[in-house]
């Protein structure tokens, strides 16, 4: 396969690339699996050591595409004068709150009236890109800070619970309390990202980015992803090992050697905590140690899904949606169920809908290499499309 030459870092779009695929593992489970709608994988009582996988790799994909979103602004920033990034940053990060309100919401629920809103890693996105506008202006060593304390600090304040619909108890849910909120009219709204440690991820990510800039030292980039992937590893086998801080929810010795290995693994995602970050982070560097100067076929393959993120995450929503209603139409089934409205899920609709697990990974791996060519052709659109502006906000 010829790929269209281009600057960005190869490595970089192929770790992009192999997370977004991982990614459409998730979904396809959340919409294909039985009970996916209403019941935890992570769950240690009611899943199993595949469901748990299933679920645990893919905890990579969010916090490495926040991450590498801070980085690609930085090597963009690096072409541009300051005030050209704030532009882009915070226009961009207001295009991307609008898309998740408006665009992913109706993809994922197909709900025209809008009665369940949700609110997942695009407008974590959009609200960390919009932050960070303003961080850039700050002296590197601030920006650092920033993120650190974001980063470090934030399970400090697991104990703070807000309740209610207060406007102090919204701006909480919003910056630290994963929480679902149903408004007088019955419209339920889902804060699944919880903001701070999102912002401090992409704070981060925008450093990183100094390891990229074109004159850095090679061998010295592969020095520092070696020694911040294993000391990221090893700092999650301390704190979690510790159980003294780090996570909302502590590990314990269980029934068995696998539930306890489970249990040890059960980081908590939203908010993603440290021990989280860590054990996701760790490996992402490792991987781009390694895959530094990786070309072959396979990488080839993941490289075009990570130059078209954003169009193959709504593409591949769409796509996964609408082979849920095939599959409910095929077996007799109403596809209205499928309609992820508030009323359908309060009624609970979907609370015996579903498939095997080896069903979800075959149409995991159909639906993949199905987009494929749609995502090579948008690839090498943009490639050649340089000069058209709007084609950086897709």
């Amino acid at each position: 396969m010829t790929l269209i030459k281009s600057k960005r870092i190869e490595s970089i779009d192929i770790l992009r690339g192999v997370v977004m695929v991982i990614m459409a593992l998730d979904h396809v489970r959340v919409y294909f699996y039985y009970g996916s709608f209403f019941n935890d994988p992570t769950n240690l009582e009611t899943t199993t050591p595949v469901l748990f996988f299933t679920r645990f790799i893919t905890h990579f994909c969010a916090p490495i595409f926040v991450f590498l979103a801070g980085t690609s602004a930085f090597l963009y920033g690096s072409r541009k004068a300051k005030p050209e990034l704030f532009k882009f940053l915070f226009t961009r990060g207001l295009w991307l709150i609008f898309l998740e309100i408006v665009v992913n919401t109706l993809i994922w629920t197909f709900d025209l009236t809008y009665s369940f809103v949700i609110l997942q890693v695009i407008w974590a996105i959009g609200i960390s890109m919009i932050c960070l506008s303003f961080l850039i202006f700050l002296p590197k060593k601030v920006i650092l800070a920033v993120g650190i304390i974001l980063i470090i600090g934030h399970n400090a304040l697991d104990g703070i619970i807000m309740e209610g619909q207060s406007l102090q108890s919204i701006l909480w849910y919003a910056l630290h309390q994963r929480t679902r909120l149903v408004l007088e009219s019955g419209q339920m709204i889902a804060i699944g990202y919880p903001l701070l440690p999102w912002i401090g991820l992409m704070t981060l990510g925008y450093l990183f980015g100094t390891f990229y800039q074109k004159n850095y030292n090679p061998p010295l980039r592969k020095k520092w992803l070696l020694s911040l992937g294993l000391g990221a590893l090893a700092a999650f086998l301390i704190l979690r090992g510790s159980n003294i801080y780090g996570d909302l929810i502590p590990w314990s010795v269980q029934a068995d050697t696998t539930t306890t290995i489970l249990s040890f693994f059960s980081v908590t995602k939203y908010p993603p905590s440290l021990s989280y970050l860590l054990i996701t982070l760790g490996p992402a560097m490792l991987f781009l140690y390694a895959f530094e100067n990786s070309k072959n076929k396979l990488t080839d393959f993941f490289l075009v899904f990570g130059r078209v993120p954003l169009f193959y995450y709504f593409l591949h929503m769409i796509v996964i949606h609408i082979f849920a209603i095939i599959g409910v139409l095929l077996f007799g089934g109403n596809w209205q169920d499928m309609i992820l409205s508030g009323e359908n899920f309060r009624a609970g609709k979907l609370a015996t809908y579903g498939y095997s697990l080896l069903t979800v990974y075959v149409v995991w791996i159909g639906i993949v290499l199905l987009l494929y060519p749609f995502c090579k052709r948008y690839m090498q659109y943009k490639a050649n499309n340089k000069d058209k502006w709007w084609l950086s906000y897709l």
